[in-house]
């Protein structure tokens, strides 16, 4: 079991990056896929990228590709969403999630029923 808090949200403009944070309590934090989703306003929540349990295998929408790093710190239970070059269309709440079953072939990786935990949220906003 974990608990996901999420921080680094903000308002910037387009072209510019910010860097999210999701912090993981518990001793396990490293038996788990940790993914990023997002939800812009009026829309279904979307997937963004996941990362495997030991931080070798990395997945990426393909909205982000390019622009969006993905990676994790075992150390310290923490799992980062380093955002480049940001579009107003990037605006959202941005939710990171943690799944028990494997990276296995990147099957799930973007279908949050597969998820377990999720952070309560940070807020994303691109003003163009």
């Amino acid at each position: 079991q974990v608990q996901l808090v999420e921080s680094g949200g903000g308002l910037v403009q387009a072209g510019g990056s910010l860097r999210l944070s999701c912090a993981a309590s518990g001793r396990t934090f490293s038996s788990y896929v940790m993914g990023w989703f997002r939800q812009p306003p009026g829309k279904e929540r979307e997937y963004v990228a996941a990362v495997s349990k030991n931080g070798g295998s990395i997945d990426y929408d393909d909205s982000v590709k390019g622009r969006f790093t993905i990676s994790r710190d075992n150390a310290k239970n923490t799992v980062f969403l380093q955002m480049n070059s940001l579009k107003p269309e990037d605006t959202a709440a941005y939710h990171c999630a943690a799944r028990r079953r494997n990276y296995y072939s990147g099957v799930g990786l973007g279908d949050p029923n597969e998820y377990d935990y999720w952070g309560q949220g940070t807020q994303v906003t691109v003003s163009s």
